[in-house]
């Protein structure tokens, strides 16, 4: 298909992570990106690349994932979104969908991204109920001490340090713009807004502030 026939979509997606190897496909496993790009192929007949802004672990859920697939014309967004929540499985919805320039690119366009990790110190986050929305701690933490942790992430620093694999051609450097923790129903959470991450890099970044 040339691309005069062809439409930018991006879709927000949210999905419940736990039962996926994270975003980003990877042969013979379920990833986000891998279910997504079955049904849009189902849908238009041809395979469809789908470019996300982000990729997230195995495990982590997203209430706000962009992605971008290139369409025929033919398929208005909105009539693409109700399709694909039509076939797409329980753990995958498509919150919006909506047309951009062909040279838009989710992932590298994108200005910042945003991860809340969630901490239960009551008991009851141990419940199944809540157990894989948040690390169920069950324990006190001192919040003055994590909020002083916190502050030195802002700015532009390498975090290689809390990485799993870097990424050597774009480094370890990583600008971060908002890192704060806060109360949650069942106990705290840590949020941080930054330009990019690295592999494993917020779940390292929380570890080792409760360690500290």
């Amino acid at each position: 298909v040339e691309a005069l026939d062809t439409i930018r979509v991006l879709l927000t997606v949210h999905y419940d992570g736990s039962a996926f190897h994270g975003w980003q496909y990877q042969p013979d496993q379920r990833t986000v990106q891998g279910i997504v790009q079955d049904a849009l192929t189902r849908l238009t007949g041809e395979f469809r690349t789908v470019m996300g802004s982000g990729r997230t672990d195995t495990g982590v859920h997203a209430t706000g994932q962009v992605a971008g697939v290139d369409v025929p014309r033919r398929w208005h967004p909105n009539e693409l979104k109700r399709a694909l929540n039509a076939i797409l499985p329980e753990d995958i919805w498509v919150q919006s969908a909506r047309a951009a320039a062909l040279d838009f690119n989710p992932r590298f366009d994108a200005l910042a991204r945003t991860y809340i990790y969630k901490i239960g110190l009551d008991p009851e986050s141990a419940s199944p109920i809540h157990q894989r929305w948040c690390w169920a701690l069950c324990k006190d933490l001192p919040m003055p001490a994590l909020a002083q942790a916190a502050a030195p992430l802002l700015g532009e620093h390498s975090f290689e340090a809390f990485s799993k694999s870097g990424q050597p051609e774009r480094g370890y450097r990583c600008n971060i713009f908002i890192a704060e923790w806060s109360d949650w129903e069942l106990g705290t959470q840590f949020t941080i807004t930054a330009n990019r991450y690295l592999h494993h890099m917020v779940r390292y970044l929380v570890g080792t502030m409760i360690d500290v």
